[in-house]
């Protein structure tokens, strides 16, 4: 996998355009400047997270006497349920009832940045390549860094394109993470029978 593949799949896992309503509802109670700062903070938490579980994520494995393969089927598990509800969103949107008030980690960083199929996508890259952390590094760098982009001219997108073409682009991405999810478990499970 080379530097622009990672981050183009770090990328759609980290889903901003399917972010936007939900992070716009949940900042429409505060100012324009605090919106501007709670973003910022919401995403270099995500940033460190993500960026942990790169690193640490393959002593993390070996602590929990967890195989690489274990990771790579669940990964892609979740993966595909948030394709998924993507695809198909329930009533009560992406990620369900959203608590009132300024947002703090949950569930701005986490899950909706730095959720379960980006730290196990980062896991994964780390566990099995850790010779090139530092591409996959920079790779987490340039996803998020589109992604941050995207999230801080939410406002405008949502104005120029319109709630209709925000969701058929968050569908388009379910899309392309459902048929990433199914190649992640099919390649851990390949990896397992291969070992047993």
């Amino acid at each position: 996998m080379t530097i622009a593949s990672a981050a183009l799949l770090l990328f759609l896992i980290l889903d901003p355009l399917g972010n936007i309503p939900v992070f716009l509802s949940m900042l429409r109670r505060l100012t324009p400047q605090r919106q501007r700062v709670v973003l910022a903070r919401e995403l270099l938490i995500a940033l460190v997270v993500l960026m942990v579980f790169l690193w640490a994520g393959k002593y993390a494995l070996e602590v929990m006497h967890l195989r690489q393969e274990s990771v790579a089927i669940a990964g892609g598990i979740v993966l595909f349920l948030i394709g998924i509800r993507m695809i198909f969103p329930p009533p009560e949107g992406l990620m369900g009832e959203i608590p009132d008030g300024e947002p703090f980690i949950v569930p701005m960083a986490i899950p909706l940045v730095a959720g379960p199929s980006g730290m196990a996508a980062v896991m994964l890259m780390g566990s099995n390549e850790p010779d090139r952390l530092g591409e996959w590094s920079l790779a987490l760098l340039i996803a998020w860094g589109a992604t941050s982009a995207i999230l801080f001219s939410a406002t405008y997108l949502y104005k120029l394109l319109g709630a209709r073409a925000l969701t058929a682009i968050e569908r388009l991405m379910g899309m392309l993470l459902v048929a990433i999810s199914v190649q992640m478990l099919l390649d851990g499970l390949v990896s397992y029978l291969k070992s047993a």
